[in-house]
Order: C-alpha cells, then sequence, then structure tokens
C-alpha cells in the first residue's frame, strides 16, 4: 500500500511538473511574443520619429526659404512703388508744363491773331505802346497833383472856417493813428509821424496816450508831408510825453 502510494506520489508530481512546465512555456512563449511586438512596435516609433524630424527639418528650411522671397519680395514691392510714385510726379510735371506750354501757345498765336487784325506794322504798335505809358504817366502824375490840391482845399477850407469861427473845432480822420517821435519840453512842442497825406490839418486836436492811458492834449501848429509839430494844451504837462507814446483825434470827423 505504502508502495502504490508513493507511486502515485511521484507520478502526481510528475504530472504536476509536466503542467508546471507546459504552462511556463506558455507565458514564456508569450512574453517573448509581447517582447517581439513591442520592440517592433518602438522600431516603427523610432522610424516614424526619424521621418517626422526629416520632414520637420524640410518643413522649416522651406519656411526660411519662403520667408526670405517674401521679405526680397517686400523690398521689391516698396522700391516698385516708390518708383511709381517718383514716375506719376514726373508725369505730373510733364502734365503741368505741357498744360502750360499750351496756354503759351494759344495766348501767342490769340495775341498774333490779334495783331494781324490791326494791320499795323511792329514799329507802330511799339510808338502806340510809349505813347500809351507817357499817358499813364501824365494821369498818375495829374491824380497826385489832384490829390495834392484836393488836401491843399480842405486845409484852406479849414483855415476859413477858423478865421470865420475862432472857436471852429477842427475834424480830423477817426481812422488817423501815430506816434510821437520827439518831445521839447524847454519850447513845450512835439513831434509826430503823421502829416498832410494822413489827413493832419492845422488846429487839429489829438489825445497822447500811453497803454490806453491819457496822458496829454496837443494842437497842430504846423503840417509837412508826413510829419507835424504840435504844441501841449494847457493843463497838461510837456514832461509827461514820451518818445513812442500814441496819438489819436480828439475831435474825428463823423462819416
Amino acid at each position: 500500500m505504502l508502495r502504490i502510494s508513493l507511486i502515485l506520489a511521484i507520478v502526481f508530481g510528475l504530472a504536476v511538473g509536466v503542467l508546471n512546465v507546459v504552462m511556463v512555456k506558455d507565458k514564456i512563449t508569450k512574453l517573448a511574443a509581447d517582447r517581439d511586438n513591442e520592440k517592433n512596435m518602438k522600431v516603427q516609433a523610432q522610424t516614424e520619429l526619424a521621418s517626422t524630424k526629416s520632414q520637420l527639418r524640410k518643413t522649416t528650411d522651406q519656411l526660411k526659404q519662403t520667408q526670405t522671397e517674401l521679405a526680397s519680395t517686400k523690398d521689391e514691392l516698396s522700391k516698385a512703388s516708390a518708383e511709381a510714385a517718383s514716375q506719376q510726379k514726373r508725369a505730373d510735371t510733364v502734365t503741368i508744363e505741357r498744360d502750360k506750354a499750351r496756354k503759351e501757345r494759344d495766348d501767342a498765336q490769340a495775341e498774333l491773331a490779334a495783331y494781324k487784325l490791326t494791320d499795323l506794322k511792329p514799329e507802330q504798335i511799339l510808338a502806340i505802346k510809349k505813347q500809351y505809358n507817357d499817358l499813364v504817366k501824365q494821369v498818375e502824375g495829374l491824380m497826385g497833383e489832384n490829390k495834392a490840391l484836393g488836401r491843399r482845399i480842405v486845409a484852406l477850407t479849414n483855415e476859413l472856417a477858423i478865421y470865420r469861427t475862432p472857436e471852429y473845432v477842427v475834424p480830423l480822420p477817426p481812422g488817423l493813428h501815430g506816434k510821437v517821435v520827439a518831445s521839447d519840453p524847454k519850447w513845450n512842442f512835439v513831434i509826430l509821424n503823421v502829416g498832410e497825406e494822413q489827413g493832419v490839418l492845422e488846429q487839429g486836436e489829438l489825445l497822447v496816450n500811453r497803454n490806453g492811458k491819457l496822458v496829454a492834449k496837443v494842437k497842430v501848429r504846423s503840417v509837412q508831408k508826413d510829419r507835424s509839430v504840435a504844441n501841449v494844451e494847457p493843463g497838461w504837462q510837456i514832461g509827461e510825453v514820451l518818445e513812442g507814446d500814441q496819438v489819436i483825434p480828439a475831435n474825428p470827423k463823423s462819416s
């Protein structure tokens, strides 16, 4: 019985050993397959990574080349725009000069046509032009004389009014403005930078002010072309009047 038990134990042990060997072999086979599969996947991943890096380098190089070409294109575009603007400016200048030349040509043609219609020779036209210029000068001279005569008439009318009416107030132009250019305390007179041409009349009264403050009142005693001499009126001090003080009419003429 013991022998049978021992035999059964041995057989059972052998069966267990065989079963274990079979199971271990399956695990080893499975592990080897997993290892090989993982290795293959790793190799595939490394291959794909290398390919991706290669494509990335190519893409990077292409991007750099594109950026360089873009910068070059922008520079060429800027130069082309500047050149186009310059050409447009030159074209505008040429157009203006062309239009000016056309106008001068048309004016010259019109003058030539008008000249032909006169049936006059060049020397006759020059003589007429000289006569015209002489007449213009004569008219300007007469106008100047007429203006001076008008001022003289006004002055004489003013003197006559004073003679007839001693208390007559001499009116001066309302827009008259002048300055004191000199003063003499010893002889109690001032010199003004306005005269006959500005409408100043003898016996006319002016107010002297400085910065808007009244400092004196003067009466004109003599009048020249663009100067006049005036005395400081009683009640005012000649010493109060300074060079540069402003003068305006005390009795401006009503419009």
